[in-house]
């Protein structure tokens, strides 16, 4: 691509003023580094802010970008998709949507008549999960399948051979993601396994009391001593946090293509979690996961209970785990992205 063409990036830009760090800032940042242009909107905090700033992007810079490229998810931000693309046709300004969200289907049965309209007003829309891509293909017929990404160097492999009974669980707290089910789940283990102990790492989002809750149970059940809560951690620490443990747990309801199973497979980390939305897309059961019914403490805690005992079945995960891990890496995903954008460009 040449230095000189340059595209427009609508999604969440917040890790300088958040914990977390978003896909299409990694993806921003790494199509700067092939020589690509690429104008980012938007880093403001407040919503309805976020919202003015990308459709004032999207108008005041229309000389500057040749397309644009915009995150899609359900509910109120699917809204703000709409706006910022209606403006992109009214300037004639072609774009490609990306598809995110594990609950992006159930909206889409509620609101299929805007979803189809969205989607068939871009010139490509892409998807990181097979589960995305099978579930709304009834709106879209030739989504592509572009799996988010990680840079496999910065995650040490580390076969878990013998793990001990070091628990990792990583995301943010929410009840959508079901955080309760850890400490039920690890309170069936604790009489075999006394020093059992569960590091639950992720910012309180403060959407709802997933966090209160957590600690409420966990003290209900005697084993608030077996948990410690480091609070939201910046992402160039997920390697070194996740390393701290040997098992590592995904507990929620509604999922998608979690980068943080991702990055645990990529560390070596045998996984167990629930089989929920794109979880079966992502993970084989027996092959390179533990997969359990959702909301099932008794399942969850005897999938664990296996690694720790079945050391055969632990160094199996953790070797099968790295190499679907391998399938993520930039190396393999970055030219996927850049032939989209050659072709539109």
């Amino acid at each position: 691509m040449q230095k000189n063409r340059a595209i427009l990036m609508i999604g969440n830009f917040l890790s300088q003023k958040r914990s977390t760090r978003s896909m299409c800032e990694d993806l921003a940042e790494r199509l700067q580094e092939t020589g690509l242009t690429v104008i980012t909107t938007s880093n403001r905090t407040t919503r309805v802010v976020r919202l003015l700033d990308m459709l004032w992007s999207v108008w005041w810079r229309q000389h500057s970008y040749e397309l644009a490229q915009i995150d899609v998810f359900s509910g109120r931000a699917f809204l703000w998709t709409q706006a910022v693309c209606w403006l992109l046709r009214q300037i004639h300004k072609p774009f490609i949507l990306t598809l995110h969200g594990g609950n992006l289907p159930s909206f889409a049965q509620t609101r299929g008549n805007d979803v189809r309209r969205l989607l068939n007003s871009a010139q490509i829309v892409t998807t990181p999960s097979r589960y995305l891509l099978e579930e709304m293909s009834p709106y879209r017929a030739d989504l592509k399948l572009i799996p988010n990404a990680l840079d496999l160097s910065n995650y040490a492999y580390i076969r878990r051979d013998h793990p001990a009974p070091r628990l990792i669980w990583l995301r943010a707290f929410l009840n959508l993601y079901n955080p309760t089910l850890a400490p039920k789940a690890i309170a069936k283990l604790v009489k075999d396994f006394h020093d059992l102990q569960l590091i639950m790492i992720g910012p309180d989002k403060g959407r709802d009391s997933a966090l209160q809750d957590v600690r409420d149970i966990a003290k209900e059940l005697r084993v608030f001593d077996h948990i410690q809560f480091p609070g939201g951690i910046a992402k160039s620490d997920v390697p070194l946090w996740l390393n701290k443990g040997d098992i590592f747990i995904n507990t929620t309801n509604v999922d998608n293509t979690p980068v943080s199973i991702i990055e645990a497979m990529a560390c070596g980390l045998p996984i167990v979690s629930t089989n929920v939305g794109g979880i079966p897309y992502l993970l084989k059961d027996e092959q390179d996961a533990l997969l359990v019914p959702p909301d099932d403490a008794e399942a969850m805690a005897n999938a664990i209970r296996r690694i720790l005992t079945e050391p055969e079945l632990a160094k199996y995960l953790s070797d099968n785990g790295r190499q679907k891990a391998e399938q993520f890496d930039w190396s393999v995903v970055l030219p996927k992205w850049q032939d989209i954008f050659r072709n539109i460009i």
